[in-house]
């Protein structure tokens, strides 16, 4: 199982790129504080220390100090300790390298050359520990002259106190940015979720309301857009119905008549190869006009159980003496309309028993879809034929005769209806020879 890192939505999307810049602008400021506490505790530490030190070494060297400290004694003026040998080291002390190196610096720039420079950090009383703000005692010794200068001072601990006003900080800004973005965020979104489900709406259902043009004016102005276009498209469809109505009409009315003086002549071969001829004619203006009309949404979509659909339609052919039998029916139901759906498996089946021999009928659940799969032992088809097949009029037997296959329209309108019922036509040749074509719809909740 692979974890998405990136959201998909817009909120989420905003969300995370502001919370990464905050993250990474708090990271800096936190680097740029810390140094320059770091950069504090130097100066505050090494440089008094290195001013005791030179001053302790220029009395030292004039006479100025007394016997006492000179053999050790604390002066608690200046916290100096001066002594032959190196100051006892307490338990439990911490070197400090950085400082270290910055009192031997600047004692190198105040022209003092000392053989040795030492600092460490000493641990912290017990009573010092129970203040709010410890400061650390740290201690600085150089040996100058073969004695050693001594330094001790206290430098306020602020890491505590920085890491409270950093983490105040980063939840300040968090809530003042993060809040209004995800509330504009959401303004924008809520509107942009409207449009996406009328978008992937069932194109069939074209009585549809508008949608509320809510939001920013950009994405108002997209709604509007919409609205118009849906509209337009909803009349040019109504158009097409209306014509495709007339057009049925007019033509089946000359048909009827053409087969009525058709049956009066004489020559029986004449006559049934007319007769044919019309009938095919025929049968091909009701497929064109199915799909035309398989768009319509005449019919009211309504919950449909697939296994008992199969049985009815393997029940239907089986009457009829063709070879088709249910298989596996996985239990699934979807929303659509009964009518066209029949319609797009009969033409499946149609397509298996003309070119596969015999039909076999499953329904497979693949998460929130359901499969209808109509199966055939035919030779299956090339990948050219299946991206071509479920175009109109395209055959993949290239005669028109429809005791081969009819007009090449069977394919198109199944594909057709299944997009109108929010699904696809999906072919595939099986490993072992053979053609599953399959209706794939959501299921019901």
């Amino acid at each position: 199982m692979s974890i998405r890192l990136w959201p998909r939505s817009l909120i989420g999307q905003l969300v995370l790129a502001v919370a990464a810049m905050l993250f990474v602008a708090q990271g800096i400021n936190f680097a740029m504080l810390a140094r320059g506490q770091k950069q504090q505790t130097l100066a505050h530490g090494g440089g008094m220390a290195v001013a005791r030190i030179i001053d302790a070494i220029d009395r030292d060297r004039r006479g100025r100090i007394d016997n006492g400290a000179a053999s050790g004694r604390h002066d608690r003026v200046q916290k100096l300790l001066i002594t032959d040998r190196p100051p006892p080291l307490i338990p439990g002390s911490v070197p400090l390298a950085d400082l270290s190196a910055y009192v031997a610096d600047l004692l190198s720039e105040g022209g003092v050359k000392a053989s040795e420079v030492s600092a460490w950090a000493m641990p912290l009383r017990p009573r010092a520990q129970k203040t709010s703000y410890p400061g650390r005692v740290v201690v600085v010794s150089a040996r100058v002259d073969g004695r050693y200068f001594t330094v001790r001072s206290r430098i306020p601990a602020t890491g505590g106190r920085l890491q409270g006003f950093l983490l105040w900080q980063t939840l300040s800004l968090y809530l003042l940015l993060l809040v209004p973005i995800i509330l504009i965020a959401w303004r924008v979104a809520a509107p942009l979720r409207d449009l996406t489900r009328a978008v992937r709406a069932n194109p069939a259902a074209r009585d549809l309301p508008p949608i509320d043009e809510a939001g920013p004016s950009d994405v108002r102005d997209l709604i509007a857009a919409f609205n118009a276009y849906r509209a337009r498209i909803g009349t040019m469809l109504a158009d097409k119905d209306r014509m495709l109505g007339a057009v049925g009409h007019d033509l089946r009315t000359p048909l009827a008549s053409l087969r009525v003086r058709v049956e009066q002549v004489d020559d029986d071969r004449l006559r049934e190869k007319m007769i044919a001829s019309i009938e095919e004619m025929t049968a091909m203006l009701a497929d064109i006009l199915a799909l035309a009309r398989s768009g319509a949404g005449t019919e009211a979509p309504e919950a449909i159980a697939l296994p008992l659909l199969l049985r009815e339609l393997t029940a239907d052919y089986g009457e009829q003496g063709k070879d088709v039998a249910a298989g596996a029916l996985a239990e699934a139901a979807v929303r659509a309309r009964p009518l066209l759906l029949r319609r797009a498996l009969r033409n499946l089946i149609d397509n298996a028993l003309a070119y596969g021999i015999r039909a076999r009928l499953s329904v497979a659940r693949e998460g929130d879809h359901a499969r209808i799969i109509v199966s055939d032992d035919g030779p299956g088809l090339t990948d050219e034929q299946i991206r071509t097949l479920v175009e109109p009029f395209a055959r993949g037997e290239q005669s028109r005769n429809r005791a081969t296959g009819g007009a090449g329209l069977g394919l198109s309108i199944a594909r057709e209806i299944a997009a109108g019922e929010g699904g696809e036509l999906v072919l595939v040749n099986r490993p072992g020879g053979g053609l599953d074509a399959a209706i794939v719809l959501p299921v019901l909740a």
